[in-house]
C-alpha cells in the first residue's frame, strides 16, 4: 500500500495520475479539487477511484461550468479512471472553495 498524499507534496506524479483509492473519504474530494485547482489551462490528470465517482462529476458539474471535460478511460468493479483536463481559467481562487482545505 502506497502512502497516503497530503496537502505539502505533489499530488499526481509525472504520469499524470491521481490514485485515490485507498484516500480516506474524508480528505479525498479536497485532494481532488486542489489537484484540479493547481492544473494549468489545457493539462490533464487521471483521477483512479474504487468507483465511479458520480457525486464529484455533479460538484464540478455545478461549481465549475464549462471549464473542464470528464472522460471516462475505463470502468471495472473496484478501478474506475477519469481523465478530467481543465479547458479554461476558474473565476475563483483556490481559496475561496471550502472544498480545497479538507484534510
Amino acid at each position: 500500500m502506497k502512502p497516503m498524499p497530503t496537502q505539502t507534496e505533489p499530488l499526481i506524479g509525472p504520469d499524470n495520475m491521481l490514485d485515490v483509492r485507498e484516500v480516506p473519504c474524508s480528505i479525498k474530494h479536497g485532494l481532488i479539487l486542489k489537484t484540479y485547482f493547481e492544473l494549468p489551462v489545457g493539462g490533464h490528470f487521471i483521477l483512479r477511484n474504487g468507483h465511479d465517482p458520480v457525486p464529484l462529476r455533479y460538484q464540478f458539474e455545478a461549481k465549475f461550468p464549462g471549464t473542464f471535460t470528464w472522460e471516462h478511460l475505463h470502468r471495472r468493479p473496484d478501478d474506475v479512471a477519469v481523465k478530467i483536463t481543465k479547458l479554461k481559467a476558474l473565476d475563483m481562487p483556490a481559496e475561496s472553495c471550502p472544498h480545497c482545505c479538507e484534510g
